[in-house]
């Protein structure tokens, strides 16, 4: 729906009267603090917002309802009054049992999502006795060396019940495969594994810096787990897009997203290369964005992510999107 000339005519004379009666010509009514306001990204921030701001609203094409196309208000229908966030507690308390403790305590008290922190030279690829890794054992998570640590790690949890989300990026490929080995040894099927693995090596050349292999064979190794998981892991999100670190790093609300969409449409540009079916792995890739304090710039952009994502798979890659996205 559009607003026709007129009535755009009429709000902007409202917001013009409201300024003269509210502020006087030279704001000595009523002076302000500052002489500009801005988002923490530094977007200018209006007095007042009418419908002169949106007057080429369309609401089906612009907003839409929630759960449908383009998904602008949430890819869910009903949100969290259907149902609540997954709430995980992220933890790596240095040595696989203390971490093992700590996760058996948060599922005593009703977490049924897992966040593995791991330590330095784990996300760098680096064994724990290794000469490079000294120093940093431990130190800011936990440090997972080979298949029985990652057994430790998880002893005595319930891999079939809940989810767990990795964080870990250039050995992703080694640690996810731990963590599938210690399933099947427990005779689990793969295929009913749930979480979520960050994989999200070109964030690192970005942004966090914790990369292991040059761009190309980096690139290959999540197509590798993005392929695999597509076969074989039908539950879990192969890659979790991460703006968070970019925008630790310094970016704009605006630049965090362009970068991070920029990096998930890589993604799914390998992904096709390698033979993929859009539809069996779009599904599964996650995203993982900021969000600060400022309130409705922080809700804009994740409207903006979801609008550009869901069209972008639609017109772009030729997704056939139904429902939920």
């Amino acid at each position: 729906m559009t607003f026709d000339r007129e009535k755009l005519t009429q709000h902007r004379a409202n917001r013009e009267a409201w300024e003269r009666e509210t502020l006087g010509p030279t704001l000595d009514k009523l002076p302000e603090r500052k002489d500009r306001f801005v988002t923490q990204s530094s977007v200018p921030i209006n007095r007042l917002y009418t419908p002169a701001d949106v007057p080429d609203h369309d609401y089906d094409r612009d907003l839409g309802n929630p759960g449908a196309y383009p998904f602008t208000r949430g890819i869910h229908a009903t949100g969290h009054r259907g149902r609540q966030w997954t709430m995980r507690m992220f933890a790596g308390f240095g040595v696989a049992e203390e971490t093992n403790a700590r996760f058996k305590y948060l599922i005593s008290e009703g977490n049924m999502g897992l966040s593995v922190a791991f330590d330095l030279p784990t996300l760098m690829g680096y064994d724990t006795d290794a000469p490079e890794a000294l120093g940093e054992f431990g130190s800011c998570g936990v440090a997972v060396s080979s298949l029985e640590d990652m057994e430790i790690l998880f002893d005595g949890i319930p891999l079939e019940q809940v989810t767990t989300s990795m964080t870990i990026n250039s050995p992703a490929a080694v640690l996810w495969a731990y963590y599938i080995a210690m399933a099947e040894k427990r005779g689990i099927d793969p295929a009913r594994l749930r979480g979520t693995l960050q994989n999200d090596i070109l964030k690192e050349f970005i942004a966090q810096k914790e990369y292991v292999f040059p761009p190309k064979p980096s690139m290959r190794l999540v197509t590798d787990t993005i392929e695999y998981g597509t076969r074989h892991l039908p539950e879990w999100n192969t890659v979790s897009i991460s703006g968070y670190h970019i925008r630790e790093a310094g970016s704009t609300a605006v630049q965090e997203l362009a970068f991070t969409l920029a990096d998930g449409l890589e993604y799914v540009r390998w992904s096709l290369e390698r033979g993929l079916d859009i539809d069996e792995f779009a599904p599964r890739l996650s995203f993982f964005f900021n969000c600060h304090n400022d309130f409705f710039e922080e809700i804009a952009k994740m409207r903006a992510a979801r609008r550009i994502w869901a069209r972008e798979m639609r017109e772009t890659f030729k997704r056939v999107i139904r429902g939920r996205g």
